[in-house]
């Protein structure tokens, strides 16, 4: 195996890797925000959970990303690499500030119930660079 397609199968587990570095950093800081709203309240505790779970999502979109870099590997194995670490970073950083954003929806709701669904507005808009990466990815191994 040639050290090209060695870089491209590197882009490709970044492409995955990365992503879910982010989303267990995201989940696991809107978990601990939903544990102690749910100390606090007594009711709504579902919608806590659903709402920790939010930056799971992109690592979804980084196994997609990983498919569609899969295939170019043996071509463009350096390009892959360049794919896979950018768009993994800029999809991990999503995650990240999705669960940050997630936490204090948690927290705002256990003062205003009524707010709890306009959070989820910020926590799209955070998810929302999360796709342009991936879409910008795909069109870049596209190209390739």
């Amino acid at each position: 195996m040639d050290i090209s397609t060695v870089l491209g199968y590197f882009g490709c587990a970044f492409a995955i890797g990365i992503p879910a570095i982010g989303s267990a950093i995201g989940v696991g800081n809107a978990g601990a925000a939903s544990h102690g709203a749910m100390a606090k309240t007594d009711e709504g505790h579902g919608k806590f959970i659903g709402i920790s779970a939010a930056p799971s999502s992109q690592t979804i979109y980084g196994l997609i990303l990983m498919f569609v870099l899969l295939p170019k590997v043996a071509a463009a194995g350096a390009a892959v690499l360049g794919i896979g670490i950018f768009c993994g970073i800029a999809i991990c950083m999503s995650a990240v500030y999705q669960g940050k954003v997630c936490a204090t929806a948690i927290l705002a709701s256990t003062t205003k119930q009524e707010i709890f669904g306009k959070c989820f507005a910020a926590a799209g808009m955070a998810e929302s660079f999360a796709i342009f990466a991936l879409v910008a990815g795909i069109v870049m191994a596209g190209g390739l």
